[in-house]
């Protein structure tokens, strides 16, 4: 009896030592998860936000404490090119999973070709796009942004403001973490007239009930002012903040959350709804 529970306890000594070989080597075979790349333009040639480069090493620091995605920081437009370059290193699109334009501004330094690539990368190859606040401020002489992106900026009529906000989608992964409705200090920009919610997912808006419309500046006579959304430009995902304006919002958590999960949605990490629905109000 001795010697058999001297055998028994060694045969299980084995078969555990073994199950163990048995799930290293299966975890070391396992393929890694390949990591996303993810390309920041912060290039203004309008108006230049002080909180450009708080929002563009927020998304280097969140891709980097993750390891979801390495990011590449640019303040001008080269490598939106699928052309190859004879630099060392250079990276074009084809190497990139999604762009973030950081407050951009003004009309940005692209050529023709580098447009087509652009829009190729996101409504063809299904890539991301994600654009902070002044991205709305940007290539307003090139139709198909405004058409990617959902419009362009038409004033701020209550600049910096303790703006009320309601979510429209709770469902959504970027604005999961707001309670229903919420203030935010922030610049709420205003949707040109070339926006309309029958063509974006309306994530968040401003409370409508809640704002003071005797300002020469409020141009939407429906008061429908969006704060974020999320559409398709072809194959790709878009998604769309005005949040973001000043330094300050890049300490509030629930901003760097909103954008995390915005990336991670448009890498395709996650999933969320795109369909337009009906005013709430």
């Amino acid at each position: 009896m001795k010697n058999y529970r001297v055998t028994l306890v060694s045969l299980m000594g084995i078969a555990i030592l073994g199950a163990g070989l048995y799930l290293g080597l299966a975890k070391a075979q396992t393929p890694p998860i390949p990591i996303k790349h993810v390309l920041v333009v912060g290039q203004t040639n309008g108006f230049e936000h002080d909180s450009v480069p708080d929002a563009m090493a927020a998304v280097y620091k969140m891709g980097h404490d993750t390891r979801l995605w390495e990011t590449t920081l640019r303040t001008d437009t080269e490598n939106i090119t699928k052309k190859d370059s004879k630099k060392g290193n250079f990276k074009n699109l084809s190497y990139f999973d999604a762009i973030v334009f950081a407050s951009t501004t003004g009309e940005l330094d692209l050529t023709e070709d580098q447009k087509a690539d652009f829009m190729s990368f996101i409504k063809d190859d299904g890539k991301g796009f994600v654009g902070i606040h002044a991205a709305l401020d940007t290539n307003y002489k090139w139709p198909e942004y405004g058409e990617m992106i959902g419009g362009w900026f038409d004033q701020h009529p209550w600049g910096t403001f303790n703006a009320p906000i309601v979510v429209e989608d709770p469902t959504f992964p970027a604005v999961r973490h707001f309670p229903a409705a919420f203030m935010k200090k922030d610049e709420i920009y205003q949707p040109s007239k070339e926006w309309s919610r029958d063509k974006v997912n309306v994530l968040l808006r401003l409370d409508e009930n809640k704002l003071n419309y005797d300002n020469p500046r409020v141009h939407r006579t429906d008061h429908d002012f969006a704060v974020a959304w999320s559409k398709m430009h072809g194959k790709g995902r878009v998604f769309y903040s005005t949040l973001g304006h000043t330094k300050e919002a890049w300490d509030d958590p629930d901003i760097q959350k909103m954008y995390f999960e915005a990336i991670k949605w448009v890498l395709g990490m996650t999933e969320g709804r795109t369909a337009s629905h009906a005013s709430h109000f």
